[in-house]
């Protein structure tokens, strides 16, 4: 098969490591090392952000425009509809970083990605999504993008400090709850791919799994959906429960915190329900929550290989390296190749405390990725398209394997952080 060069550049896949690693070099050169954020606010949402900061926030809007312009422009698709669009698209990721950030609603954990999809959902459920905003819907493309920048803020390190029964209960709790609920899935009769997106959601982290997961065995975009409003229908309820129960319980903090860590789907709502129990229990949750984060690289590899060499293969078709390589998503090797050079380009020649600074600036940009991600996710979603998948089995087969990955993570927590088996590792 002749080498096509041409695919580096006419490709959304390529463009979103490109893009990736511009900012990621950005940030670590220090071209770029202050983006405008916005902080919590009470009653008045201006203490978010002051008035003098809007221009900022309009330049960095600009910016983002311009650099998501390119892969339209190299892939010969309509820029004057997406330059329309954009606009708009990014007023709703802004309005959904506000909401998120006021006091209560933070505490909460209900997190701007939630807000997102919902100012997304109510314009595509209301008025429906107007034709000139349909260009500037690139989901795909925005949270390809944020995933390889999530790569670089998974280090290495971090990751070890948990050590191995850590890692033991992050990698054994993982695959059991995985093959629960894809075996579940597909006895439910639900395609193998829509099998896939729900496992790993709900065995790694929920959004970012779901997503690199539907791209790696190209799922249908409704189904992934799907999953992410289930991913975020249950982490609100849980982020207030599991606290709840841990101290009715009477729960060591580290077993909180690995507890919650293990299954609560979401990042900032990992860290909320943490907070809510102890400063110890945030700790740990985060730390372990990071564990499963560094494996979504990993999993998405794996679907990636297995989609290519047996759900995609043809009778007697021997796929050869080359083909292989053309079919697997270059976003998830992007991701892979991030969180190397953090952990062990940057780290070792700069220093924790520099790195941080540069994953500080990433992590702003990926998170205003992910924004727009949700309110594209919403914007070509509708409720009575979601109400026809699988007919209500995908509820009831996410529901099962909550339920199990909720037991499971609380014997494997309790079993190797209380302290009465093994020394508590963190």
């Amino acid at each position: 098969m002749p080498i096509d060069l041409s695919s580096l550049w006419k490709k959304e896949d390529w463009w979103a490591v490109w893009l990736g690693f511009f900012i990621l070099a950005l940030a670590s050169l220090r071209i770029v090392s202050w983006i405008p954020k916005m902080s919590k606010w009470t009653l008045n949402p201006n203490i978010a952000f002051p008035l003098s900061n809007i221009p900022y926030f309009i330049l960095l809007g600009f910016a983002l425009l311009l650099l998501t312009s390119l892969p339209t422009l190299a892939m010969k698709e309509k820029i004057k509809g997406y330059w329309i669009g954009f606009p708009l698209v990014f007023l709703l990721a802004f309005l959904a970083l506000l909401l998120s950030n006021q006091k209560t609603i933070k505490e909460w954990g209900l997190e701007y990605v939630l807000w997102a999809l919902i100012l997304g959902l109510v314009i595509s459920n209301t008025v429906g999504t107007p034709k000139w905003l349909k260009p500037a819907v690139k989901t795909e493309l925005f949270i390809k993008i944020g995933l390889v920048l999530l790569g670089a803020e998974i280090l290495f390190n971090a990751i070890l400090s948990a050590g191995a029964f850590g890692l033991f209960e992050v990698t054994v709790g993982l695959f059991l709850v995985w093959y629960f609920c894809y075996f579940l899935a597909i006895k439910f009769g639900l395609k193998k791919s829509f099998a896939c997106v729900m496992a790993t959601a709900t065995s790694v982290c929920g959004v970012s799994a779901a997503i690199a997961a539907g791209g790696a065995v190209k799922g249908d975009p409704k189904e992934v959906s799907y999953t992410i409003s289930l991913v975020l229908l249950f982490a609100m309820p849980m982020v207030i429960l599991m606290p709840v129960i841990a101290r009715l319980v009477g729960l060591p903090d580290a077993v909180v915190g690995a507890w919650i860590g293990g299954t609560i789907d979401t990042t900032p709502a990992v860290t909320a329900a943490g907070e809510l129990y102890s400063v110890q229990a945030r700790n740990v949750a985060i730390i372990v929550k990071m564990s499963q984060n560094a494996l979504i690289g990993v999993i998405a590899f794996l679907l990636a290989l297995y989609w290519v060499l047996k759900v995609e293969r043809k009778p007697e078709e021997r796929p050869k390296p080359a083909e292989i390589w053309y079919r697997f998503p270059k976003f998830v090797l992007g991701f892979i190749v991030a969180s190397l050079i953090s952990s062990f380009l940057l780290v070792p020649t700069m220093g924790e405390t520099a790195v941080k600074a540069i994953l500080g600036i990433t992590t702003g940009i990926r998170g205003w990725l992910f924004a727009l991600t949700f309110v594209c996710i919403g914007l070509d979603t509708k409720f009575k398209e979601l109400i026809k998948i699988g007919r209500g089995k995908p509820f009831v087969v996410f529901l099962a394997a909550s339920i199990v990955d909720v037991i499971l993570s609380l014997i494997t927590a309790y079993i190797l952080f209380s302290g009465v088996f093994f020394p508590s590792p963190l």
